[in-house]
């Protein structure tokens, strides 16, 4: 088995119960594993949630780290996949001064050539939004820092795999017994 770590996103669907979260993290936490990003929200099956957990670790540990997960009696099926596997995207938003737009032309540049977005303007400042890959997000910061930020968040991943999951089928067949 492979022992070379490499970035994974984790996919969890659970019912939506309260100290899940707890649990999931405990079970990284435990073996010193930093979650790099998590996201959860409802999936495509009404009354399922899903933890979209990426992390950076070997195929060993992700397979020991799914059995631990799927043992929580609210999980109702972990898979993991690798960035070949998914189609991901993150957000973000800067908020940045407001002259700046007008007096800079370069910013308008930057947000052009970036496909950022302004989400929203006033006299003190502006909002941009930008989805796409890390890097892309990364390489906007770094543009845009030379200016100053006012502020900044990055969303967690969100990704859909290129391959159907089944879980759906899984559910239905669960539900029909």
């Amino acid at each position: 088995m492979a022992t070379e770590k490499k970035l994974y996103t984790v996919s969890v669907y659970t019912e939506n119960n309260i100290g899940l979260l707890n649990r999931i993290s405990a079970i990284f936490q435990r073996r010193h594993i930093n979650i790099e990003s998590l996201n959860i929200s409802v999936s495509e099956i009404e009354g399922v949630s899903r933890f979209t957990i990426l992390i950076h670790m070997s195929e060993d540990q992700i397979k020991k780290i799914l059995g631990q997960i799927e043992k929580q009696v609210e999980v109702i099926k972990a898979y993991y996949h690798t960035d070949d596997d998914t189609i991901y995207q993150e957000s973000c938003l800067f908020k940045i001064k407001s002259d700046l737009l007008f007096e800079e032309r370069q910013i308008q540049n930057i947000i052009k050539e970036s496909n950022a977005h302004i989400v929203t303007v006033n006299k003190e400042f502006f909002v941009l939004e930008k989805s796409g890959r890390r890097a892309e997000l990364e390489t906007l910061h770094k543009a845009l820092s030379v200016f100053g930020i006012m502020q900044f968040v990055r969303s967690a991943r969100i990704a859909v795999t290129k391959d159907e999951l089944k879980i759906t089928e899984m559910l239905n067949a669960f539900k029909n017994q």
